[in-house]
């Protein structure tokens, strides 16, 4: 088998701790070559780890980008919305990219994207690593195979995790869409990738309510200061208190803003960084719990829910179609045959690769699609991607105009007119 090479743009978590252990587990099939990350301990870290050397780590995208091609594949995990520009450049230089989720906060960016993939003969995967999962795989063996018959309506729950909404969507990276993207793409794109998926069929319409019902300075307690650590009075009533959560049972998630997961460090940066704010002092606007209500062509339905307020984090599905239903969840999926009134059980193992094994599957994936190369697109190809993007496009356009129904061609002939342009680079 030989071994492929890749470079690394952003070696923040999901880069380096989700795809980018693929090389260490297999090194006979992947090796990084060179790494791009502004945060210098971040970089040396990786670096070491991959046995990178220093003339091949670079402070930002744009300065490996001006070297010649390297390898055969780049990785792309910037910040959402850094993603355009290094992708339209990679696959100029004629690189395979694997790009994390979610493509581009801009549609038209997305469109692109996707044409200059076709435009440069690559592979342009994105990674909704659901549907690489044994889990989801599995549902999606079941309807083909017709066990359900004709699916009616399909019922997503994504339950974020209280503490997780907090972490992620107040405080975190991904807390304000100016900086990042709405709460329905950068968390929920997934969702809307994988019921267009399960599907199988063209989504016509898109409706969806939610807002930031919480976490806002209107609930703030009287007296807190901006960081939970400078003496909160609310310390004991609280139950998105800081420090009990990363010097407790969170204290794995303190990697985010700390390299060394000593008390000292985590106490500095809980004083330092938006992770200790008080959530209802932060500059966050995404919301903290949405609803979309899709329409199908075959008049079939699908309603997803997130909300921020649950304990667990996890996703439950309910199918329902004319001869049978199906429900998944935590690693568990049943359905039932309605005329033998049979009932099948199906328990996933647990996976040791993050999203459920979809992180690794991804990668292994991606490998064998480069290999064999022919110019067809993979699972999960821009192609693909643009069109469950353009669903969570529609439905931040529905909740911003009170839940108005947004019919899906029209919003992508919309798009599509301002996305053609032209594509930057040439072959």
């Amino acid at each position: 088998m030989k071994q492929l090479t890749a470079i690394l743009l952003g070696a923040g978590a999901r880069g380096a701790r989700s795809y980018a252990p693929y090389a260490l587990d297999y090194p006979h099939e992947l090796k990084f070559v060179a790494v791009a990350e502004k945060d210098p301990a971040r970089r040396q870290e990786f670096a070491q780890a991959h046995g990178i050397p220093a003339e091949q780590c670079y402070d930002s995208w744009t300065q490996l980008m001006e070297q010649p091609r390297m390898a055969d594949i780049a990785v792309i995990c910037t910040q959402d919305r850094m993603h355009f520009e290094p992708t339209m450049e990679a696959l100029a230089k004629q690189y395979h990219v694997l790009l994390e989720k979610p493509m581009s906060p801009d549609p038209t960016e997305c469109v692109l994207m996707e044409q200059a993939a076709k435009k440069h003969d690559r592979l342009l995967t994105i990674c909704h690593v659901l549907r690489y999962t044994p889990f989801w795989t599995a549902i999606k063996r079941v309807i083909k195979e017709g066990r359900l018959g004709q699916i009616a309506s399909i019922q997503l729950n994504e339950n974020v995790g209280y503490w997780h909404m907090a972490h992620s969507f107040v405080r975190g990276n991904w807390r304000n869409s100016d900086t990042s993207s709405p709460m329905i793409l950068a968390k929920s794109c997934h969702d809307m990738d994988v019921l267009s998926w399960l599907m199988d069929e063209r989504c016509t319409r898109v409706s969806s309510y939610g807002s930031l019902m919480h976490f806002h300075s209107g609930n703030a307690p009287e007296g807190a200061p901006s960081h939970c650590i400078d003496g909160c009075p609310a310390e004991s009533d609280c139950p998105y208190y800081a420090p009990r959560f990363y010097l407790g049972e969170g204290k794995s998630w303190a990697k985010h803003f700390t390299q060394e997961l000593t008390r000292e460090s985590i106490v500095q940066g809980l004083k330092e960084t938006d992770y200790g704010r008080c959530v209802y002092q932060s500059d966050n606007n995404v919301v903290d719990h949405q609803v979309v209500n899709l329409e199908f062509a075959s008049g079939a339905t699908a309603m997803f829910s997130m909300c921020g307020f649950t304990r667990h984090q996890e996703r439950r599905i309910q199918i329902m179609g004319t001869r049978g239903e199906l429900r998944g969840e935590e690693g568990r999926i049943v359905w039932m045959d309605f005329l033998t009134h049979e009932e099948h059980t199906i328990d996933i193992p647990k996976q040791t690769s993050g999203h459920g094994g979809g992180d690794s599957g991804i990668v292994k994936s991606f490998l064998r699609e480069v290999r064999e190369y022919n110019g067809e697109e993979s699972l999960t190809s821009a192609s693909a991607s643009v069109r469950s993007h353009l669903l969570a496009f529609a439905a931040e356009e529905s909740r911003m105009s009170n839940g108005q129904s947004i019919d899906i061609d029209e919003y992508y002939q919309k798009v599509l007119a301002s996305g053609t342009s032209g594509v930057s680079g040439t072959k």
